[in-house]
């Protein structure tokens, strides 16, 4: 994949405001790339080196389900860092997802 590819996924990712949330899909559609969902995961994944840091737990599926929790250093983490920014989390899942989610403009 085009390190371009990644650097627009990791610039969207750093805008997303401390507190919200967004999805892989409006990642996707926001860089031109509709259908890449599954390779914005994929980019988040390569992330943890980043310089700024890519807020990458601040990014969850179309149903608010915290899908890429296995890719940080523990199961909980993803979900403590989104707790510690006033997220509520339930059964790996933003509560009132819709009042925290971030659309990229």
């Amino acid at each position: 994949m085009d390190s371009n590819f990644f650097e627009k996924v990791y610039d969207v990712t750093r805008k997303i405001p401390y507190g919200k949330v967004t999805s892989y899909g409006s990642i996707a559609k926001h860089i031109g790339s509709a259908k890449s969902a599954r390779m914005i995961g994929w980019a988040l994944n390569k992330s943890e080196l980043q310089n700024p840091p890519v807020p990458a737990h601040r990014v969850v599926n179309r149903n608010g389900l915290l899908t890429g929790k296995n890719h940080f250093a523990n199961m909980n983490t993803m979900q403590e860092l989104l707790e510690s920014e006033g997220v509520k989390v339930a059964n790996n899942k933003v509560v009132h997802f819709e009042k925290h989610f971030w659309k990229p403009e």
